[in-house]
């Protein structure tokens, strides 16, 4: 008779634990440990992917050897990837519903070259079908697969022999064999594995979709991000046709690149220029609203930030907001702003927000926020010519940002004649260049006198 056991697993990392408790003791997350029964008996091991030695080898003695790269035929996805899809890799790509995943995989599977398997364990056949058409995405040597059954995946991948197979979405691939249920991360990181054996073996690259928790982030993120070679989140306002892609893990390539398309009535359509974009609409007169030059991998984008101000009502503490910023650093910059350069933030809620989308993880991206925000307060519209870039200490001091020269180009590029940087920040022939050392000054040079 089989055994069974009892176990509590952590949804974000996947972490076992003997009993219940309100933390994760591995990877410190709260109220994430499920209840799930498991047989006693360890499981069957997985064999490693052909290639793979179990023994020592001397560094020296390991041939070389190079990764060729295959084109998608979509030039931001291949911006991104570093050229393309490698043979043997695996990416997964996450994203909120509707974003627009499965349009950019059919996309990809009707340019590649070679034969391809679509297989959704979320729509059917028919469902695909209509979509493919509407993408212009019918070939001959596209298959659909409606499954759910790792087992059945596997066989059709047997029988096709594709060269591109594309799993919508991973978690809802079961193995039978396995008695937890499909989407826990026991069935998920089990079915990763053994596509991911598929994948080294046979030499093809699969792409894995995952779905998104209530926070934003990949579901067990720590579980599949460890096991596949490509972490690539799709990102954008679904009320908006602009859609960024980035990638954060990628073993063939760099990270941080950034892929940015546009959401039409056939398709996503890449955006190699996307500062036309972002400031099309942008109404200078308006006070609250500052450019910064910011740069996501190699390349820079200008991105306007915009700030409201209003007064809090008595007695209730006031409110910080912040879209596409960090809530934290938000804070921090308000709290630099009332010290160190006397701007009266502390009862006033203040809401602030990036155009396009675009999440500002940039440390340069501190001085335009504060002018923003003293923008507002004051009433005062900045110059519509005037960038405004730099790093903002505790102590109202300002640092220099990497790239320098690139942003100040690029905002040349679009038409602003003036920046302000900080002191010792590269200056540009391109750009007429206001250096500050403090915020103060900063304020004090888009014409803005706290206090």
């Amino acid at each position: 008779m089989t055994k069974t056991r009892t176990v509590h697993c952590c949804s974000s990392c996947g972490a076992q634990h003997p009993k219940w408790n309100g933390q994760c003791t591995a990877c410190g997350e709260w109220n994430t440990l499920e209840e799930q029964t498991s047989l006693a008996s360890s499981p069957a091991r997985i064999p490693p992917p052909s290639g793979m030695s179990s023994g020592p080898v001397r560094i020296d003695q390991i041939p070389n050897s190079t990764h060729q790269t295959q084109s998608t035929g979509i030039s931001e996805l291949d911006h991104v990837l570093g050229g393309g899809l490698v043979p043997g890799s695996v990416t997964l790509i996450g994203g909120e519903p509707g974003i627009g995943k499965s349009t950019l995989l059919l996309q990809l599977m009707a340019w590649w070259p070679g034969r391809a398997l679509y297989v959704s364990g979320e729509e059917s056949t028919e469902q695909i079908h209509l979509r493919a058409r509407r993408l212009g995405a019918i070939r001959p040597d596209l298959w659909l697969l409606a499954e759910n059954s790792l087992p059945h995946v596997i066989s059709a991948i047997a029988e096709i022999t594709p060269e591109l197979v594309v799993i919508d979405s991973i978690q809802t691939i079961s193995d039978p064999a396995s008695d937890s249920l499909a989407g826990s991360v026991s069935q998920v990181r089990a079915c990763t594995q053994r596509l991911i054996a598929e994948a080294k073996n046979r030499n093809i690259p699969v792409v894995l979709v995952g779905h998104v928790t209530k926070e934003g982030g990949l579901a067990g993120p720590r579980a599949l991000e460890h096991l596949v070679d490509t972490v690539c989140s799709f990102e954008g306002d679904r009320h908006h046709s602009l859609r960024l892609l980035r990638a954060t893990k990628h073993r063939y390539g760099a990270t941080g690149e950034l892929g940015l398309f546009e959401m039409g009535t056939y398709g996503l359509v890449g955006v190699p220029d996307a500062n036309a974009m972002f400031l099309v609409d942008r109404s200078a007169a308006i006070a609250g609203s500052a450019i910064l030059p910011t740069v996501e991998g190699h390349r820079p984008l200008m991105v306007e930030v915009q700030a409201l101000t209003v007064p809090a009502p008595p007695q209730i503490p006031a409110r910080r907001v912040g879209q596409g910023v960090d809530g934290s650093r938000l804070s921090l910059l308000l709290a630099v702003l009332q010290q160190r350069a006397g701007v009266a933030v502390g009862h006033h809620d203040t809401y602030l927000s990036t155009v396009g989308g675009v999440k500002l993880t940039d440390p340069g991206s501190d001085l335009a926020i504060c002018c923003a925000i003293t923008s507002s307060l004051m009433r005062h519209p900045l110059p519509s010519d005037l960038v405004i870039l730099g790093e903002v200490g505790l102590g109202g001091e300002l640092r220099q940002v990497s790239h320098a020269h690139k942003r100040l180009a690029e905002a040349a590029r679009m038409g602003f004649r003036c920046a302000v940087v900080p002191e010792h920040s590269p200056g540009s022939a391109d750009i007429e260049v206001l250096r500050a050392e403090t915020l103060l000054e900063a304020l004090a040079l888009t014409g803005m006198c706290p206090g």
